[in-house]
């Protein structure tokens, strides 16, 4: 049958447009394709190939390659000729190895589904994908994502569910067309400050991690849907707290007044500083208290505010407050927060 099928195809030369031999048990790539340039379409999956033949490279005219539920253990270097391909599926194979030169001609790629797979790693040259729009990674084995991920500007769908990520980067922030956000079952503590910036994020499914407070400005997103069962989410629990004197070090004192001048836009700061790079390093870390808005460095107190969520949000089972992580630079600060701020302490 697979025989027949080829012949059939082989015919059609240039004019054959679309291959299909899904489920034939194939051991390999038929290295046939090669006299088939003018195809639009391969579709091998459910079969039992190990390796993607350097035929490949002659499918310069391929939009779509199925190789899902085969054997494949790399995305090989040849990958790269695939220069129109907008749609490739590699999910349910063994891959453990993603060649960077892979990347190099895929710079049309629209989709990629690598789920089901056992990578632990992606390149940093994945941001050379342009076009990418919908990746999905889940199932795998990711202890982290690049931050070259983050700057595929066109991508509107980010799946990353059931892997070993700890953090999600910062740089997270420059992916402005991101709409839907998977990141179930994965070892994440800490969101950040970056997702907020996500001004067209619209689904976030966050469930089964480690998290206990969201980002300060969490609650401005315009979500649509939002998940996060089975986190660590801090309860509205007061307990009694030890007032404090506030003692500062000589290089807080001096960020602290350095900072305040800088935002108060002082000519003279903004002059000399300019002569100090080590200077610039340390204030560039400074914060904004969550109390008084002015500036400081050393983290002083780490609180939490409980909010409501949005009206509009679809949300998680009895969610009825979304704790958001605040900073306050004072003991004097603390004691003028309002009454659903609370400060962390260990019990």
């Amino acid at each position: 049958m697979t025989e027949r099928l080829l012949v059939r195809a082989l015919k059609g030369g240039e004019n054959t447009k679309i291959v299909t031999l899904n489920g034939k048990k194939i051991t390999k790539m038929p290295s046939t394709l090669d006299k088939l340039p003018g195809l639009k379409t391969l579709d091998l999956q459910n079969n039992q190939i190990p390796k993607v033949g350097p035929e490949i490279s002659t499918l310069t005219q391929l939009i779509v390659l199925n190789l899902g539920n085969n054997l494949l253990e790399e995305i090989p270097e040849e990958m790269k000729y695939l220069t129109s391909l907008k749609k490739l599926h590699l999910f349910g194979n063994k891959i453990c190895k993603f060649a960077s030169e892979a990347c190099d001609g895929l710079q049309n790629l629209i989709l990629l589904n690598l789920n089901n797979n056992q990578l632990t790693w992606i390149p940093q040259e994945v941001s050379r994908l342009k076009s990418l729009t919908y990746l999905s990674i889940n199932h795998n084995q990711l202890a982290s994502i690049p931050k070259g991920l983050c700057f595929l500007k066109n991508l509107s769908e980010l799946q990353l569910n059931y892997n070993q990520l700890i953090c999600i980067p910062e740089e997270i922030k420059f992916l402005k067309k991101l709409r839907k956000l998977l990141l179930v079952r994965n070892n994440i503590e800490v969101l950040p400050e970056g997702l907020c910036d996500l001004i067209n994020l619209r689904i976030l499914d966050i469930a089964g991690n480690f998290i206990q407070t969201f980002p300060s400005g969490f609650q401005n997103l315009k979500l649509k849907e939002f998940y996060c069962e089975g986190n660590a989410l801090f309860l509205k629990q007061p307990v009694n707290a030890v007032q404090q004197e506030d003692a500062w070090s000589l290089q807080e004192i001096t960020s602290r007044f350095i900072m305040n001048e800088l935002a108060g836009k002082n000519p003279f700061i903004m002059h000399v500083i300019e002569q100090h790079p080590q200077v610039r390093n340390i204030i560039s870390q400074g914060r904004k208290c969550a109390i008084c808005g002015r500036c400081f460095i050393a983290v002083w107190l780490e609180c939490v505010e409980f909010v409501p969520p949005p009206k509009n949000w679809k949300i998680s089972r009895n969610l009825q407050l979304v704790p958001l992580r605040i900073l306050i630079c004072s003991y004097k600060c603390f004691n003028q927060r309002g009454p659903n701020v609370f400060g962390i302490a260990q019990v």
